[in-house]
């Protein structure tokens, strides 16, 4: 419905000037007019479908109005047309072609004429301005429709993959922290199970106390295997094995352990509190973890600095590492800091990362000595700035388009200059004669007598330039010639009668 109304109101538009320029009261008739509004009104019809036959039909229709294209009652429908062409139409080849045409039929209708060329550059002229200028800027509108549209597509895919990416990692945090809870929970499901196992066979005991023992020990195996299974569930058939690590083991001698295998590493603890238990001093330590490793793989032979801030309420761990000052960094999968942030955000606690002003990394995070309850508030995907650098590539490419379309014209009019400049210096070099030729022409002299004698140039001026005084009577025709290459007049005028030069005077 749109594009019909967009249509309708093209096409009542164009027939404005048909009605204005094309009625009677300025040469015309009815008849034109009625001819020109149906004739726009089937351009407009089939622009959508066939872009070019709208172009060519209006020059069909201009062209015996005037050689030079350019009439009041078309002149707005052929911009009107070369926007859409170059908006709607996928190639270029095409319209190449038509432009190419319609400069050649204007070549060959002005010498079939016998007109001076100054209309075949005029033709040209309009050309570039009323056709071609408006195309290109269609083709740039088209372009920079293409581009963004392109470029937020692009954008919002790589947004979708980091966004899945980062999902996948935290889905593989979490089965990390379940087989941690495995790893602890079963290990203290087992206990209970030796214990309530030595409490069934106690001879102190009763049958009774015997039996609840009994009981206690099968619920804590079942408990168990249903743990295994569960566990075994939620792990994924590729992922890293559970950590060997004990959950209890301390940022001291997480810290000596990498110390002993030669990463150098410094500690400062501060506070009277103790570590955390549970999902907090989970995650205090593989914060500590992560970081030690990232900084052996990403800045070798660099020093690292860990600092424990224990709390009442709250434990702050910073882990600063330096720049790499030996070998190479080894290659990462970019995703350790998302899983990473995750099992902080599980724990309650806020994580942030950074590289430092000398050139290092810096890893944060502050964790609660409990875990709040409740489901934590999901954190967005790191993936702003992807689109923020797709979305400059698309404006640079626009920008680059825009440029296009602004030098393209200004070419196209420089050629068309020079060309019209080199025909210009053409033609008068053509209708030029020599002074000293003008001086040996005689009155009475023939015609032919003097085309013999190669006095003539190959061709006349087409007509006198204006201001000249008139032609002296009895005459039977006069040519004009140039006397210079460089300036209009003077010009020598040679009249003749009967076939005999009766008249030649310098004129101004």
């Amino acid at each position: 419905m749109r594009e019909r109304l967009f249509d309708l109101g093209l096409w009542l538009l164009l027939c404005v000037p048909v009605l204005l320029r094309s009625d009677p009261n300025d040469g015309g008739s009815w008849a034109q007019v009625a001819i020109g509004v149906v004739v726009l009104g089937g351009c407009v019809a089939v622009s959508r479908r066939w872009p070019l036959a709208p172009i060519a039909v209006t020059v069909a229709a201009s062209l015996p109005a005037t050689l030079e294209l350019f009439t009041p009652s078309y002149s707005l429908a052929l911009i009107a047309f070369g926007y859409l062409a170059g908006r709607r139409q996928e190639h270029t080849r095409g319209a190449l072609w038509l432009f190419g045409a319609v400069a050649a039929v204007g070549l060959l209708l002005t010498r079939i004429t016998a007109t001076s060329l100054g209309q075949w550059f005029t033709l040209l002229l309009a050309l570039a301005l009323a056709i071609v200028a408006p195309w290109l800027i269609g083709r740039y509108v088209r372009q920079y429709d293409r581009l963004v549209h392109s470029g937020w597509e692009l954008a919002d895919r790589m947004e979708r993959e980091q966004a899945a990416v980062a999902d996948r990692e935290r889905l593989r945090e979490r089965s990390r922290i379940a087989g941690d809870m495995h790893d602890s929970l079963g290990h203290d499901l087992a206990l209970i199970a030796v214990r309530a196992g030595a409490l069934e066979v106690d001879p102190a005991l009763g049958p009774d106390q015997q039996h609840a023992a009994g009981e206690l020990r099968r619920a804590a195996a079942d408990a168990t295997a249903r743990l295994r299974d569960v566990i075994g569930v939620l792990r994924q058939p590729d992922e890293d094995p559970a950590p060997t690590a004990p959950g209890g083991e301390p940022v001291e001698e997480l810290v000596s352990r990498a110390r002993a295998s030669g990463l150098a590493v410094t500690l400062t603890v501060t506070g009277s509190g103790r570590e955390p238990d549970g999902m907090a001093g989970w995650a205090l330590h593989r914060v500590v973890q992560e970081a030690l490793t990232n900084a052996a793989k990403h800045a070798p032979g660099g020093g690292v600095d860990v600092r424990v801030d224990s709390g009442a309420e709250r434990v702050a761990v910073d882990v600063v590492s330096g720049p790499g000052t030996a070998g190479s960094p080894l290659a990462s999968g970019g995703t350790g800091l998302v899983g990473l942030d995750e099992r902080v955000r599980l724990a309650g606690g806020v994580l942030s990362h950074g590289p430092t002003p000398d050139g290092g990394f810096a890893v944060r995070a502050t964790l609660p000595r409990r875990t709040p309850t409740g489901a934590p508030t999901a954190t967005p995907s790191p993936t702003a700035p992807m689109s923020a650098r797709e979305l400059d590539r698309v404006r640079r490419q626009v920008r680059k388009g825009l440029a296009q379309a602004i030098w393209i014209p200004l070419a196209l009019l420089a050629a068309l200059g020079l060309l019209m400049a080199g025909v210009a210096l053409w033609t008068q070099h053509q209708s030029y004669l020599e002074p000293d030729d003008y001086e040996r022409m005689r009155i009475g002299q023939s015609l032919h007598d003097i085309t013999e004698a190669e006095d003539l140039p190959d061709r006349p001026l087409d007509g006198p330039p204006k201001g000249v005084p008139a032609e002296p009577p009895g005459v039977d025709e006069c040519r004009y010639y140039r006397s210079t290459l460089f300036a209009a007049v003077p010009v020598y005028r040679l009249c003749f009668t009967g076939g005999h030069l009766a008249d030649k005077a310098e004129v101004r």
